[in-house]
């Protein structure tokens, strides 16, 4: 049994001393905001292979993500970007559970899902273009398995749900073969929760049995909401609701929100179903850069969840398992070339054709967008002739 304050001014987010492995009260920890390793009777197995190098591997993916965050966030600072939404705070739920997908499996994140698009292989500066305004931000997505972010708050768990029934009905599942059977991940924050397209999506996953896992980033606050004021009881009971297993994580903990996912993941690929997976974890940043957070929580609880922040907790365990300080160094040395790469990236994306808004809306033609096509074309036309009288 492991006793842990995963904490903040919600009551959601504390675990008490009754709550038995295995249960959805409780919270997986396999490593302490101290950065001690910890044990659990279900899950530390599955965490057993990551030795320092696989950890080291972790870290990197962590601090970059984070690097990379910031400077996006510095960058619509400075006017570079129209808007951006920080993932400060949330790299080791991300990252931890991307790491478990197998190259075949799908996924489909919302907005903040950075740490994610790393792993799966996407170059993060790609995510830039969207916030930037140069088009709608999409690339092929079956090149990492990886969708186009969902900004329809929701709306994606349903998408997710319905490419797992694709990959129900083409056998691709329960195989026994590693390289055919796949999965589906959904990821979505607490406030998505909220949103009748998550409880639709769970309907059809339990009913039907689809190898989807419903990955929630608990981050305590849906913009200024917080979780307490928007479910009178642990969000990871949702999922119970629905006939989906539940389970509720330390999101802070990347090797814990490694192991869940995949638990998750192989039940999934074996034809068991769906699972909901609560990572409790927290916002550090702005829920966009048009938020203002201080005007809706306070410091001391920004405090509280610093000192639990997910890379720090990690640095500090391997410090104590020996990893040099040159490790470090070298880290923090790609974090600065990143930076400098994205600034570049950024900065030298070039205005677009106001007319190519209506490029890759659908993916044949149709007939409205190029009726507004034709219209938008016209109106551009009428100012070079009010010019020219």
């Amino acid at each position: 049994m492991i006793t842990t304050d995963t904490g903040g001014e919600t009551p959601h987010s504390t675990v008490g001393a009754h709550e038995e492995s295995g249960s959805p009260d409780h919270t997986v920890q396999l490593l302490s905001p101290t950065g001690d390793r910890l044990d659990d009777a279900v899950y530390s197995a599955r965490a057993a292979h990551l030795d320092r190098a696989a950890l080291e591997d972790l870290y990197r993916d962590m601090a970059l993500t984070r690097r990379f965050d910031n400077e996006a966030t510095s960058l619509q600072r400075q006017g570079e970007l129209g808007l951006w939404p920080p993932s400060l705070g949330q790299e080791a739920a991300q990252v931890g559970s991307a790491r478990a997908l197998r190259p075949q499996d799908f996924v489909f994140p919302s907005y903040r899902e950075h740490g994610v698009a790393w792993v799966r292989g996407l170059d993060m500066r790609r995510l830039l273009v969207l916030y930037r305004g140069r088009d709608h931000g999409g690339w092929d997505a079956y090149q990492h398995n990886y969708n186009v972010p969902t900004l329809v708050i929701g709306a994606h768990t349903l998408h997710a749900t319905g490419y797992g029934m694709g990959i129900q009905r083409d056998g691709d599942i329960g195989t026994g073969d590693p390289d055919r059977d796949r999965a589906v991940v959904a990821y979505f924050g607490d406030g998505a929760t909220s949103q009748g397209d998550v409880s639709e999506a769970m309907v059809f996953a339990s009913a039907a049995s689809v190898p989807v896992v419903f990955f929630c980033q608990n981050n305590q606050w849906a913009i200024s909401v917080p979780t307490a004021k928007q479910s009178r009881i642990p969000l990871v009971h949702r999922g119970e609701g629905f006939g989906i297993p539940s389970v509720r994580v330390d999101g802070n903990d990347v090797i814990a929100c490694y192991a869940v996912m995949d638990e998750a993941l192989e039940r999934a690929h074996n034809g068991g179903g769906p699972t909901f997976i609560e990572a409790v974890t927290y916002r550090m940043g702005a829920h966009t850069t048009s938020d203002d957070p201080t005007r809706y929580r306070s410091r001391a609880e920004e405090e509280h969840w610093r000192q639990r922040d997910p890379i720090a907790r990690l640095r500090i365990h391997l410090e104590k398992s020996g990893t040099a300080p040159e490790f470090f160094d070298r880290v923090e040395a790609e974090a600065d070339r990143l930076g400098e790469d994205t600034r570049a990236f950024c900065r030298a994306l070039d205005k677009p054709d106001p007319e190519s808004m209506f490029d890759h809306v659908y993916a044949t033609s149709n007939s409205q967008i190029e009726r507004e096509r034709a219209w938008f074309r016209d109106y551009e036309a009428s100012f070079d002739q009010e010019a020219q009288r």
